[in-house]
């Protein structure tokens, strides 16, 4: 949920941003690709995927996986990128190795993390 009561009220503007990107994609794909010349359609193709990158990734919640980073790392608090830091240092040092009390948690953690990226980058990879 939004903090402030201006960000709500943008969220309650129609088109949002998830509309508007998808509409735009639309239209890049079903009028402007097939007049374009062969030579620029890759790059066309390409600036639609990521169209569609940024609206999943504005409509995903990672509250879950960051709750799971924090339970793993026993961090209530911190940024992510602090904490993905300090994970992947712990990691190579083996503080989460099979057999150590926070392998379950890190693992867990891990799991949610990837199917959050996956859901916004890749969810056919997710079976979606």
């Amino acid at each position: 949920m939004p903090e402030h009561p201006e960000a709500a009220a943008a969220m309650l503007e129609r088109p949002d941003a998830a509309n508007l990107l998808e509409t735009a994609r639309e239209v890049l794909l079903r009028e402007l690709l097939p007049a374009l010349p062969e030579a620029l359609r890759f790059q066309a193709r390409m600036a639609a995927n990521a169209m569609a990158i940024a609206r999943r990734e504005g409509e995903v919640d990672p509250a879950p996986a960051l709750a799971a980073l924090r339970a793993a790392m026993g961090a209530p608090e911190g940024a992510a990128e602090d904490l993905l830091m300090r994970l992947a240092r712990d990691i190579r040092a083996g503080a989460h190795d099979p057999g150590t009390p926070g392998h379950a948690a890190t693992a867990a953690a891990l799991l949610a993390l990837t199917r959050l990226r996956c859901g916004v980058s890749a969810p056919k990879a997710l079976g979606r």
